[in-house]
C-alpha cells in the first residue's frame, strides 16, 4: 500500500470535483493546482497551493507553461525506494507527488465545434499528458486519475485502505491512463493527416471508444465488441434485444444501401450483409412491399432499412413478418408504438447518420487492409452508352439504380430491376454466369409480371458473351456493366445483334 500525502490536480472538465476534494481533505492530502482548477478549488472552499508558488516559477507563455517543471516531474517520477532518487529530491528540496488527477484540454470537442486551425492547435494539451504519462510510468509509487468517472473508484480505494492505494489499483489506472494519452495523440495525428490530405501515412493510428462488449462475435465461441471513433454511435436503438456482432454487420450494410438512395426515399432489405430487395418507389408502403417481393423468403429474419421517417401504415406492414431489425430516419410516435409491440424487435433511428469520409478496414494476421468507402453518388457522366439502341431517360435512371445496388452485393453480383425496384439478385458466386442464373431464378420464382423492360446490372465486366446472352434470353433488354474486358467488343456486338441496350460504367464497383 502507498500512502497518499500530496496530490496535483489539473482538470479541464471539473465535473464532480467537489466530491473528490472532500475525500482528499478527509485524509489530509495536500493539494497542488494551477490556473482555472486552482480557482475552482478555492471557490469550493478547499485549501490548495498554486503550482507557481510550489515551483517558484510563474506561469508563462499565456499559460502554455505551468506544470512543465523539474519540481513537478521529479516528484512524480522519483522511485520511492531508490536511494539515489531520494538524495536528488533532498538536494533540490523537491517533494514527492503521490496522486495525479488530470484530464486534458478538449481537443476532440474543439474539432467538432470549429475549423479554426489556430483554436484547434491551442487545444492541444502538453503539460497534462506529460504528467499523466509520468505518473502512469511510475505506477509502482504514484496513482493517476484521468477521468471523473474514476473518482468513485478512487474514493472507495482510499476508504478501504485509509488514505492509501493498492498496487493492483495503481496498475489498472496506469493502463487506462496510457489508453487515454494514446487516444488523445491519435486524434491529433489524425487531424494533421486529414488537413494535409495524407490518407495513407507511414504510421496509421486506429482509435476508438468502446461502445459496448457484445455477447459474442460472429459465432458463440468468438469474443466481440464494437468501438466508435466518436464518443458514441450515430445510430440510436429505441427498442429490442441487445444488438449482436452479426446485427451490426448487417445494419452497416443496410445503411450503406439505404443512405445511397434518393433523399427520404426507398427501402432496402438485407440478409447476411447482402441486399435481398430494394425499391425507391415514392410511396413508403409500396417501396417496402416491392422490396419484400423481390425475395420474401430471404427477407424473413432480415433487416429492413427505410430511408425515410417510418409512419403508421409502414409500421403495420413491417409487423406482418418476422424481422430482426427495423431502421428508419426517425419514427412517428404511433408507428413506434406499433413496432414496439414486438418486444425483441430491434428498432434503430438512423436520422443523425451521415455517410461521408468513411474508411473500410479489414484486419487479419496482425495486418490491416485500409481503403476509402465506395459511396460516390452516380451521375449520367459516369456512364457511356455503347450500343446502337439508346435508352430513354427512364430506362437510364433504372439502369443507374440497379448499378448502384449492385455495388453493395457481394461479388460476383448481378441485379435485375424494373421500375426502380430489384426483381432478382444473384450474389457471392465465383462464376458470374452462376450469379446470372440465380438472379433469373429468383425473378421467375417471385415475380408475376411480364419480361418487358427488365434491365440488368453487373458489378464487373462480362468476361464472355455467355453471361449477357443468358440475361437476354431471360427477357433482359438493357444491361449496365463496367468496361475493361478484352472481349468488350464482342459484348457490344452481341448487344447490337439482339437490339439490347448496353451501357458501360467508367469505373468498376466490386465488393468482395
Amino acid at each position: 500500500m502507498n500512502k497518499i500525502k500530496r496530490a496535483l490536480i489539473s482538470v479541464f472538465n471539473k465535473t464532480e470535483l467537489n466530491k473528490i476534494l472532500k475525500t482528499l481533505k478527509k485524509y489530509k492530502i495536500e493539494i497542488i493546482s494551477s490556473g482555472g482548477t486552482h480557482k475552482e478549488i478555492k471557490k469550493l472552499g478547499f485549501k490548495c497551493l498554486e503550482v507557481s508558488n510550489y515551483t517558484g516559477s510563474p506561469e508563462i507563455l499565456d499559460g502554455r507553461v505551468k506544470t512543465l517543471h523539474p519540481k513537478i516531474h521529479s516528484g512524480i517520477l522519483s522511485k520511492r525506494k531508490n536511494k539515489s532518487h531520494k538524495k536528488d529530491l533532498l538536494k533540490n528540496n523537491f517533494k514527492e507527488i503521490d496522486l495525479i488527477i488530470v484530464n486534458f484540454y478538449p481537443f476532440e470537442e474543439t474539432l467538432n465545434q470549429t475549423k479554426n486551425h489556430k483554436k484547434i492547435i491551442e487545444n492541444i494539451d502538453i503539460g497534462g499528458p506529460a504528467m499523466v504519462r509520468a505518473a502512469a510510468k511510475n505506477y509502482n509509487d504514484v496513482t493517476v486519475i484521468t477521468n471523473f468517472k474514476q473518482y468513485n473508484e478512487l474514493i472507495n480505494e482510499l476508504k478501504k485502505y485509509k488514505g492509501s492505494t493498492s498496487s493492483q489499483f495503481r496498475e489498472k489506472m496506469s493502463r487506462e491512463a496510457f489508453s487515454e494519452t494514446s487516444y488523445y495523440d491519435a486524434l491529433i495525428a489524425n487531424y494533421f493527416n486529414k488537413i494535409s490530405k495524407n490518407q495513407f501515412p507511414n504510421k496509421k493510428l486506429i482509435f476508438g471508444n468502446l461502445v459496448e462488449k457484445l455477447r459474442y462475435g460472429e459465432n458463440p465461441h468468438q469474443k466481440g465488441a464494437i468501438y466508435s471513433s466518436s464518443k458514441k454511435l450515430k445510430i440510436h436503438k429505441l427498442n429490442g434485444k441487445q444488438l449482436s456482432y452479426n446485427n451490426f454487420n448487417d445494419i452497416f450494410s443496410a445503411l450503406l444501401i439505404s443512405k445511397s438512395l434518393p433523399t427520404n426515399t426507398g427501402t432496402a432489405i438485407v440478409k447476411h450483409a447482402n441486399p435481398c430487395g430494394v425499391s425507391i418507389h415514392k410511396n413508403k408502403v409500396e417501396s417496402y412491399r416491392l422490396a419484400l417481393k423481390c425475395d420474401p423468403i430471404s427477407a424473413f429474419g432480415g433487416i429492413v432499412s427505410c430511408n425515410f421517417k417510418i409512419d403508421k401504415k409502414t409500421a403495420l406492414e413491417l409487423n406482418k413478418i418476422f424481422l430482426e431489425v427495423v431502421i428508419g430516419n426517425g419514427f412517428e410516435s404511433n408507428a413506434l408504438n406499433i413496432l414496439k409491440k414486438k418486444k425483441n424487435l430491434r428498432i434503430i433511428d438512423a436520422s443523425n447518420l451521415e455517410v461521408k469520409n468513411i474508411e473500410n478496414i479489414t484486419s487479419n494476421f496482425n495486418s490491416m487492409l485500409l481503403q476509402s468507402s465506395d459511396t460516390k453518388k452516380f451521375s449520367t457522366k459516369d456512364f457511356k452508352i455503347v450500343s446502337k439502341q439508346k435508352p430513354n431517360s427512364k430506362t437510364l435512371k433504372n439502369l443507374i439504380f440497379a448499378f448502384n445496388i449492385c455495388r453493395f452485393v457481394k461479388s460476383n453480383a448481378i441485379v435485375l430491376a424494373k421500375d426502380n425496384t430489384t426483381i432478382g439478385i444473384g450474389s457471392g458466386q465465383p462464376s458470374r454466369l452462376d450469379s446470372c442464373k440465380i438472379a433469373i431464378n429468383k425473378m421467375r420464382k417471385f415475380q408475376n409480371n411480364s419480361n418487358e423492360k427488365i434491365i440488368a446490372a453487373s458489378d464487373a465486366f462480362f468476361p464472355f458473351v455467355d453471361g449477357i446472352e443468358t440475361l437476354v434470353q431471360a427477357g433482359v433488354n438493357a444491361v449496365i456493366q463496367p468496361s475493361g474486358s478484352i472481349r468488350d467488343k464482342e459484348i457490344i456486338k452481341f448487344a447490337n445483334q439482339t437490339g439490347t441496350i448496353l451501357v458501360f460504367s467508367k469505373t468498376r464497383h466490386f465488393r468482395h
